[in-house]
C-alpha cells in the first residue's frame, strides 16, 4: 500500500466521529462518550501503527495533495497534507492525549448540562488539530487553525450561563482574531514571494525573487502568529482568562496541545527563516522574556490553574528559544514532556488541592519574619505587584490597539441606517461607476482610490465593533465592509467576476441567513434585543442560536465556505506594493469578525435576562 493514502485517515476519523456525535440525542450520556472514547482510541491505534510502518520504511517525507478548491493561472488554493518527523510527534501526542481526556471526562462531565456539547466541540478541535498538524501548506495550516480556534471559543464559553466564562470566551477569540489575519497576510506574502502555491516540503530548497524585505516580512507575519497561539509576550495575559472551561478542556488546549501550535509553526516554517539573522535573535529573545515574566507570574497566582497556565507559558518560551538557537529535535523532546507533565498537572489539581488544604489545616505552621533590607523588600514588592497585574501586558494592548479603535468607532456616528442608504450606498454605486469608466481616471487617483474604499469598509466595521443597541446596524455594517473591499481589490487588474461571485456568494448567503435570525429574534424578544449586556437567549432559542453561529461562521471566513475561498483571493490579489490596502482589509477581517462573535456571544450567550432562569453570580 502506498505509505502516502494514510494520512487522510487521521483527519476523516475524527471527523466522521464529530458528524455522528451530531446525530446523537443530547441526553444519552453513554453513546455520546462511547462514540468519542472509540473514535479517539481507534485514531490513536492506526497512528500508532502507521508510525511503526513509516519508521522502518526509513521515515520518507511524505506529500499528498489533496482537494483543489480553486485554481486559476498559476494560483491553487490545495489541501495539501504533508508528513514528517514533526508530524509524528504531534500526532503522537495528540492522539494519546486526545484518548486520555476522553476516558476521563466522560466521568469528569457526568450529569453535565452540556455533556453532549463538549464532546462533540472535542471530537471538532481533534478533526482541527490533526489538519493543523499535517497540513502541507499555509491554506490547510490555516483551515485547521480556524478549527482550533471557534471549537476554542465554544469551550472557553462552555458555562455558557455565567458572565466571566463569556467574557472571557470573547476576549480570548479577540487575541486569536490578530494570529488569524497574520496567517492570511502571511498567505499574501507568500504569494508574491514564490508567484505560485508552495509547500512546506519546499520551504528550504525555493529561493524568491522579491528581496529579504518580502521575506522579513511573512517570517514576522508567522511569529506574530506563533506568540497569539502560544501565550507569548505581549499576548500572555489571555491563557489564564482561557482557564475558564471544563477542567479537561483546559488541560487538551491550554496546557498541552493548542497552546504549542506556536512552536509548531516556528518548526514547520524554519527552513525558510533559518538564514534571517534579525529573525532569529527576536524569536530567542521574545521565548527568554516571556519564560522570565512567566515565572514571576506564576509564583503569585491565587489558583492552581492559573499557577499551570503560566508555568506552561514559561516552558514554551523556552522552546522558542530552542528553535531559534536551532536544536529542533530537542524543542519537539521539550513539547512532548511538557505538554504530558501539564495535563497530568491540570487533571490531578482539583485532588491537590484538596489534600493541600486538608495537610495546611492540620499541620499550619506560621512563617518566620526575617529581617531585609528597604531596598529589598521595594523590589520584591514591585516584581510582586508587576507580576500579579500581569506585567500590564493586557492594559498595554487595550491601550495601543483596542481602546483607539473604540473611541474612533465611537465617533464614527453618522454611520447610521439611514445614513447608510441616503450616502454610504450611492457612493458605493458611484464606486462601481468609477469602475467601469475609470480609464479616463489620473494614475495617482487610481493607485490610491482602492485604500479609500478599503478605508470606508473599516470605519464601517469600527462603528459595528462599537454598536451598542441595534444589532440590525451592527450586522448590516459587517455586510457592508465586505463588499467595500470587494470593490476596492476589483480595481487590481486581474480580480475578475467569477471570483467575486465566489467571495459573495458566501457573503450574502450568511447575511441573509443571520438577518432572518435576528428577526425572529427581535419579534419574540424586543425588551431584550439590544448589545448593551448578555442575555443568554440559547435557553430558549437553542437551534436559532445554533443557526446565527453559523451564519457568523459563515461571514468571518470559516473553512470550506465560499468566504474562505475568496478571502484568499483577495489577498492573493492584492499587489505586493499595496500595504496600506492590505493592513485595512486586515483590520476590517480583524474587527469584523470579533463584532460577529461579539453580536453572537451577547445575544445568545450569558446569564438569562429572564428572573425565571436560574443565574449566577457574575464572578466565577
Amino acid at each position: 500500500m502506498n505509505m502516502n493514502s494514510i494520512p487522510p485517515v487521521f483527519v476523516l476519523v475524527p471527523l466522521a466521529g464529530f458528524l455522528l456525535s451530531l446525530l446523537l440525542p443530547r441526553r444519552k450520556e453513554r453513546p455520546i462518550a462511547a462514540l468519542a472514547f472509540g473514535t479517539t482510541l481507534l485514531n490513536m491505534l492506526l497512528f500508532f501503527a502507521f508510525a511503526v510502518c513509516w519508521l522502518a520504511a526509513g521515515q520518507p517525507e511524505l506529500n499528498r495533495e489533496g482537494i483543489c478548491l480553486y485554481r486559476s493561472g498559476t494560483y491553487d488554493l490545495l489541501l495539501d497534507l504533508y508528513f514528517d518527523r514533526i508530524a509524528l510527534v504531534y500526532l503522537l501526542v495528540g492522539s494519546v492525549l486526545a484518548f486520555l481526556i476522553t476516558a476521563y471526562s466522560q466521568y469528569y462531565l457526568h450529569r453535565e448540562p452540556g455533556f453532549k456539547r463538549f464532546f462533540t466541540t472535542i471530537l471538532f478541535f481533534y478533526t482541527g488539530y490533526n489538519i493543523t498538524v499535517l497540513s502541507g501548506n499555509f491554506e490547510t495550516l490555516f483551515t485547521g487553525w480556524e478549527f482550533i480556534g471557534i471549537s476554542s471559543f465554544l469551550l472557553v464559553a462552555f458555562y455558557r450561563e455565567r458572565y466571566l466564562p463569556v467574557r472571557n470566551a470573547v476576549k480570548v477569540f479577540a487575541v486569536y482574531r490578530i494570529g488569524d489575519v497574520c496567517i492570511l497576510l502571511a498567505i499574501w506574502g507568500s504569494h508574491h514571494f514564490w508567484h505560485r502555491s508552495i509547500s512546506f516540503s519546499e520551504l528550504g530548497q525555493v529561493q524568491g525573487t522579491e528581496g529579504q524585505g518580502l521575506m522579513v516580512f511573512i517570517a514576522l507575519m508567522l511569529l506574530v502568529a506563533a506568540c497569539v497561539k502560544s501565550a507569548q509576550f505581549p499576548f500572555s495575559y489571555w491563557l489564564p482568562k482561557a482557564m475558564e472551561g471544563p477542567t479537561t478542556s483546559s488541560a487538551v488546549f491550554y496546557g498541552s496541545l493548542s497552546v504549542h501550535f506556536g512552536v509548531f509553526i516556528l518548526l514547520r516554517s524554519f527552513p525558510f527563516w533559518q538564514d534571517l539573522l534579525p529573525v532569529r535573535v527576536l524569536v530567542g529573545a521574545l521565548g527568554l522574556v516571556t519564560a522570565i515574566l512567566a515565572y514571576f507570574s506564576a509564583r503569585v497566582q491565587s489558583t492552581a490553574k492559573s499557577q499551570i497556565a503560566y508555568a506552561s507559558v514559561s516552558q514554551i518560551g523556552l522552546i522558542f528559544t530552542e528553535v531559534a538557537l536551532g536544536f529542533s529535535n530537542l524543542a519537539l523532546l521539550h513539547f512532548a514532556g511538557n505538554a504530558f507533565l501539564r495535563t497530568y498537572q491540570l487533571l490531578i489539581s482539583p485532588s491537590a488541592l484538596s489534600y493541600l488544604v486538608r495537610e495546611q489545616f492540620y499541620h499550619y505552621a506560621p512563617r518566620t519574619e526575617l529581617l531585609r533590607s528597604a531596598f529589598r523588600m521595594r523590589v520584591e514588592s514591585t516584581l510582586y505587584v508587576l507580576a500579579l497585574r500581569e506585567w500590564n501586558m493586557e492594559w498595554l494592548l487595550n491601550r495601543l490597539v483596542f481602546s483607539p479603535l473604540k473611541r474612533l468607532g465611537r465617533r464614527i456616528r453618522f454611520v447610521s441606517v439611514r445614513n447608510l442608504f441616503f450616502f454610504f450606498i450611492p457612493a458605493y454605486l458611484a464606486g462601481l461607476a468609477l469602475l467601469y469608466t475609470g480609464n479616463t481616471m489620473p494614475e495617482w487617483l487610481r493607485q490610491h482610490i482602492p485604500e479609500l474604499f478599503s478605508l470606508l469598509g473599516l470605519m464601517m466595521v469600527l462603528r459595528s465593533f462599537t454598536e451598542r443597541r441595534n444589532p440590525f446596524l451592527a450586522w448590516l455594517l459587517v455586510l457592508m465592509n465586505h463588499f467595500w473591499v470587494v470593490l476596492a481589490v476589483s480595481f487590481n487588474e486581474y480580480f475578475d467576476a467569477g471570483q467575486v461571485f465566489i467571495y459573495l456568494s458566501g457573503i450574502v448567503s450568511g447575511g441573509i441567513l443571520g438577518g432572518f435570525c435576528l428577526y425572529r429574534l427581535y419579534r419574540r424578544e424586543k425588551e431584550y434585543f439590544s448589545l448593551n449586556r448578555y442575555y443568554g437567549h440559547v435557553y430558549e432559542y437553542r437551534r436559532l442560536s445554533l443557526v446565527f453561529l453559523l451564519a457568523v461562521l459563515a461571514l468571518t471566513g470559516f473553512p470550506l465556505t465560499p468566504t474562505f475561498v475568496g478571502e484568499d483571493l483577495i489577498f492573493s490579489h492584492i499587489h505586493e506594493t499595496q500595504f496600506v490596502l492590505a493592513f485595512f482589509n486586515a483590520l476590517g477581517f480583524i474587527f469584523g469578525g470579533i463584532s460577529l462573535i461579539r453580536m453572537y456571544a451577547r445575544l445568545f450567550l450569558g446569564p438569562h435576562v429572564k428572573t425565571y432562569h436560574e443565574t449566577d453570580y457574575r464572578s466565577s
